[in-house]
């Protein structure tokens, strides 16, 4: 995937489409959240090595993995991907170890920062784009993929934007793959839902599949002492439990 690199990007950009206001403005609100979460990110609610973010981890790996293998197929390595929002890069890492070839992956991310960390710690051959998607040409990715990025945006219309840039991107009989909130969060006011209906509408797919997971955080956490068992049983038999959702459509063609 012949993917210019951010030097290359900021000498091209006379034949770009601008923004739309919505969606800059959003993007600034974003860095802005995300300044103030990343230290919470490595060493709260969030930090890596507490038991229920492990168990939410590994959930969200099967769940990935096995939607990845009924759609794509098992074979990543001959997959243009990228990652929307790509954070420090974990989920490109992932794929790596499935398989995945770095030379044909990209990430993209808003902060500077977590950019940096994703580029220091993936493996060579990776592209990091700091910014959206505008520097992609239309049908030049095989899986375009987005881990709890819309419910970040607020603005109707730039979630709108950011989805039809998703698609322009997507080659026809490539797939999108969605992991994000089912519901609100009453604690968080940065954070909205992604409905299933959002979804249908943003994504004209020929094709679908949808699955929910997880454990509300909040029950997940009060239950991280307890048996495994528990979590997975409630998890598994009340599925309005379930906070988050896994989506892949499938571009016509």
């Amino acid at each position: 995937m012949n993917l210019p690199n951010d030097h290359q990007h900021s000498q091209g950009r006379s034949h770009e489409a601008v923004q739309p206001p919505a969606l800059e403005r959003e993007q600034e609100r974003i860095r802005s959240v995300y300044r103030a979460w990343l230290a919470e990110e490595r060493t709260g609610a969030y930090a890596w090595h507490r038991a229920d973010i492990m168990e939410q981890d590994a959930a969200r790996r099967r769940v990935a993995g096995s939607m990845l293998a009924a759609t794509t197929g098992p074979d990543l390595a001959r997959l243009r991907i990228v990652d929307v929002g790509c954070g420090t890069g974990g989920f490109l890492r992932q794929l790596i170890s499935w398989g995945a070839d770095p030379a044909k992956l990209a990430g993209t991310e808003y902060q500077q920062e977590r950019l940096d960390m994703a580029r220091l710690r993936s493996a060579a051959g990776v592209r990091w784009h700091l910014g959206d998607l505008d520097f992609m040409p239309p049908g030049s990715v095989d899986l375009v993929v987005a881990n709890t990025v819309f419910s970040s945006i607020m603005d109707p219309s730039a979630r709108a934007a950011l989805a039809a840039d998703m698609w322009r991107v997507l080659a026809p009989g490539g797939w999108c793959m969605l992991f994000d909130f089912r519901y609100d969060n009453p604690r968080n006011p940065n954070v909205r839902k992604v409905s299933r209906a959002e979804l249908e509408a943003w994504f004209p797919a020929s094709g679908q599949h949808y699955r929910s997971l997880l454990l509300a955080p909040p029950i997940g956490r009060r239950l991280v002492h307890a048996p495994r068992l528990v979590g997975e049983l409630l998890a598994a038999l009340v599925p309005p439990l379930r906070s988050h959702f896994m989506y892949m459509g499938r571009k016509p063609g």
